[in-house]
């Protein structure tokens, strides 16, 4: 028989008492009991049960001993087998007295209704006591048998492992077929070669250290679902954990640490349905020569290892894959709360606007204002938060599939890096999530470039409230679907949305709207709805800015008609689309979107042209009131100015000789 523990004790025999005496105990059956028993016991014994006698009337005085029964044998039966007694299938409740038999070294009490170990504390050469098959509650009554090798308790009704301090010489303990929760008080047996524990109720393999000289540990048939210490056992070298509850490699990841375990068996658990299950085995224990009772090959070991490797490989590059969405998630909560943190601090501004005077608002009865300290808190409040998020991505730039998307408005940034030209070609799909639509107005020409096959935006958390936001759409190079999601669009709100984006979108000739085909119907229903505006908002516009929306018109026009001759006759969907771009009517043209970035610096723009201008008046009006109040002086002063002047001019010239000395000596005066 493979794999059979030779169990060696030295016991006198009648035939020659320097001979040992052999059992032989095979590690293929699952009881201890029957291994044991492989040699003559039975034979010798078999057909002298009958000699066996018990008296249970002659016992002396004491109460105590009458309740036991007394064995006696023969003196012909104790010469031939003076150390060995078998009682198996006696229908025995108790361990009856054996008196004047203090040599015996083998006990057997197979198959009897034992409820407790007794009357055999005399037996202090015992070296074999086998007690399988009773009705043993409790361990007991060993404290005397202090030479005892070789215990069996197998299938009996023990629920705790007890009372086995004294037997330090014990080398194989049989507890298969109990109620045993834990293992405990075995540490001091340091002699224990073989520990049978199958079909008990163990969850946990621990406090096992101690047992220096085990080499064989039966685990079967239990709810083992985690296994400590057994590293710590220099000479295990067979350990059968078949048909437990061991799920992963991490329960048993002490047994990799074992440089004695040479066979394992772990059949029956879940991690034996795994299909790395051997590979990974194998791998982590190089010293294995046997699993689930199978010999391993070096080609086993090798194929083994390459599993390992590249199972190794898929679970970094899956951990990998898990890393990288874990960071996406976080990035998108850490954007949706910065998102979410600007909304609350745009309305908490508006509320303050609204409200400047601190008016009081009722609440419950009381007043309550609004302080500015406490305004400033709030908004401190908000920023601490954001400054606490700034560890993470602010924005986050994806392409899965044919979708783009970006999230956030530092992704907008993206748009202008050197797309490859198969990444470019190959985005369809445009999604921009938590991102101001103002923001998105400023890069939505850029998409006519990098991205020229893009036919489908959609917009979530994009704060879209009016419709005229949607006039910003037709810049774009071509659009057949858009969709705008609910969550953070509360445009989606009004009845008339979809009819006023076909209406104002109508020479994309658009296909779907939020994944709804559109039909005719459609059209001509957002035509009634919205045709008239167009032709309003025309009429009310400046003459050269219809100039210039026409001169633009035919601009595109004409150059759509050049594209149109240098391509072939035969024109595929996409340029059919990109014509219909071109005849975008001048009127509809006309209903344009300023964002409110560009309203603001339109409004500063004026405000400074007409503090300009009022300037510029004033300092014309001031210079004229100046010229004018100097008119008035002159006229005022001119006639006694002109009679002084004759005056003067008749009084010089009265002399006529004086006069030209006095001419000649300035003239002279003014070339010095």
């Amino acid at each position: 028989v493979n794999n059979c523990l030779q169990l060696v004790i030295q016991t006198s025999s009648i035939t020659d008492k320097n001979k040992p005496f052999e059992f032989r105990i095979n590690k293929e059956q699952s009881s201890f009991h029957n291994r044991l028993l492989q040699h003559d016991l039975e034979k010798n014994y078999s057909g002298r049960q009958g000699d066996v006698q018990y008296d249970n009337t002659n016992f002396g005085s004491s109460s105590s001993i009458t309740s036991f029964p007394v064995l006696q044998r023969t003196a012909e039966e104790k010469i031939l087998n003076s150390d060995r007694l078998t009682l198996e299938r006696q229908k025995l409740t108790v361990c009856p007295i054996i008196d004047g038999e203090d040599h015996l070294r083998l006990l057997n009490f197979q198959h009897n209704f034992i409820t407790r170990i007794q009357n055999i504390s005399n037996l202090q050469h015992l070296v074999f006591l086998d007690l399988y098959d009773n009705q043993i509650e409790e361990i007991s009554g060993l404290s005397t048998l202090r030479s005892l090798r070789v215990l069996l308790l197998g299938k009996n009704r023990l629920k705790k492992i007890s009372n086995l301090e004294n037997l330090k010489n014990l080398d194989v303990l049989d507890l298969h077929g109990n109620q045993i929760t834990k293992i405990e008080n075995i540490n001091h047996l340091g002699e224990l070669r073989v520990l049978n524990l199958a079909r008990n109720l163990l969850t946990i393999v621990e406090n096992i250290n101690g047992l220096d000289s085990l080499t064989e540990l039966n685990l079967r048939h239990n709810q083992v679902c985690s296994i400590k210490d057994v590293d710590t056992l220099p000479c295990l070298q067979r350990l059968f954990l078949s048909f437990n509850n061991i799920s992963s490699f991490e329960d048993i990841l002490c047994l990799a640490d074992s440089s004695s375990l040479s066979d394992i068996t772990l059949d029956g658990n879940p991690i034996a349905q795994e299909t790395w299950y051997k590979h990974t085995v194998l791998h982590h224990m190089m010293q294995l020569r046997q699993l689930d009772m199978k010999r391993i090959t070096e080609e086993e070991r090798r194929m083994a290892s390459v599993a390992v490797r590249k199972e190794e490989e898929r679970k970094r590059e899956s951990h990998k894959q898990t890393l990288l969405k874990e960071k996406k998630r976080l990035t998108i909560c850490n954007i949706a709360r910065q998102w979410e943190i600007q909304q609350n601090r745009v309305a908490l501004v508006a509320s303050l606007n609204t409200d400047k005077d601190n008016e009081p608002c009722q609440i419950n009865g009381s007043a309550a204002y609004v302080f500015p300290e406490e305004s400033r808190s709030l908004d401190t409040l908000l920023s601490s938060a954001v400054q606490g998020l700034s560890v993470l991505e602010s924005h986050l730039v994806e392409v899965e599939g044919d979708t783009l998307y970006l999230y956030g408005s530092g992704a907008l940034e993206c748009l202008d890096r050197n797309w490859s030209v198969q990444t470019a070609t190959a985005v369809v799909t445009v999604s921009f999530i938590f991102i101001e639509f103002d923001e998105i107005v400023q890069v939505l020409t850029k998409l006519k470039t990098k991205f020229p096959n893009s036919v489908h935006l959609k917009f979530k958390e994009t704060n879209l409230v009016a419709l005229q936001q949607f006039n910003a759409l037709a810049q774009v190079n071509r659009i057949e679907q858009l969709t705008v999601d609910p969550q953070g669009n509360p445009v989606v709100s009004f009845t008339l949305w979809k009819y006023y984006v076909l209406f104002r979108l109508n020479h994309f000739n658009l296909q779907k709207i939020n994944g709804i085909q559109v039909t005719q119907n459609d059209i001509v229903m957002a035509e009634r709805f919205f045709g008239i505006l167009a032709y309003v908002a025309s009429s009310e516009l400046p003459r050269y800015r219809m100039l210039s929306l026409l001169g633009e018109s035919r601009r595109k026009q004409f150059h759509y008609l050049l594209e149109g001759k240098g391509k072939k006759s035969g024109i595929g969907n996409e340029e059919g689309n990109d014509n219909r771009a071109g005849g975008e009517s001048t009127a509809r043209a006309t209903l344009n979107y300023s964002t409110k970035d560009f309203h603001m610096e339109k409004l500063e723009e004026m405000k400074e042209r007409r503090t300009l201008c009022r300037t510029y008046v004033e300092n014309l009006v001031k210079e004229a009131a100046d010229i004018n109040l100097k008119n008035e002086s002159l006229q005022k002063l001119w006639p006694q100015m002109f009679i002084e002047l004759v005056r003067d001019a008749v009084v010089e010239i009265r002399n006529k000789n004086s006069y030209m000395k006095l001419c000649l000596q300035r003239i002279a005066d003014q070339k010095e």
